[in-house]
């Protein structure tokens, strides 16, 4: 008996997903981001996401993975007023929430926290598509190669 006939073979593909889910998916990790920094400013800590990375050893030749600190830019400001604003980005640009509006205001760190946690579910329930693939577009005409 061959060692395939031991097995259960079937005809199986992968599930692609829809480019609509994979922005929110980047917009999710980006807010993922913000809440650790703004949890950590409210600490009093810095915070810096991580990525892995492959480099080679000059000596022996080897690549060998090592785990990179990135810093996160923080999209909140305070404002002349002494509010705090919140501008959500996908990549460079900012994504309009409304109709010639495009931050979200809050009183305190607790509530920028809560707020992007907000935003965070309203992205995940597919809420902000149309803003998120309009900003996705500008995005990619930057890329475009000018004549």
């Amino acid at each position: 008996m061959s060692a395939l006939a031991k097995l259960k073979l079937v005809s199986a593909a992968r599930d692609r997903k829809s480019p609509e889910v994979l922005r929110r998916n980047k917009l999710t990790g980006k807010l993922d981001h913000q809440i650790s920094a703004a949890k950590a400013a409210i600490a009093g800590d810095t915070y810096a996401a991580k990525r892995v990375e492959f480099v080679q050893d000059s000596e022996s030749g080897q690549r060998r993975q090592v785990e990179m600190a990135v810093r996160v830019k923080p999209w909140w400001w305070k404002s002349a007023s002494g509010k705090l604003m919140l501008a959500l980005r996908y990549g460079a640009r900012p994504i309009e929430l409304a109709k010639g509006k495009n931050a979200i205001e809050v009183a305190s760190m607790g509530d920028l926290v809560a707020a992007m946690e907000a935003v965070r579910d309203a992205v995940q329930a597919g809420e902000l598509d149309a803003q998120i693939e309009q900003a996705s577009g500008s995005l990619r005409d930057g890329f475009a190669k000018k004549k």
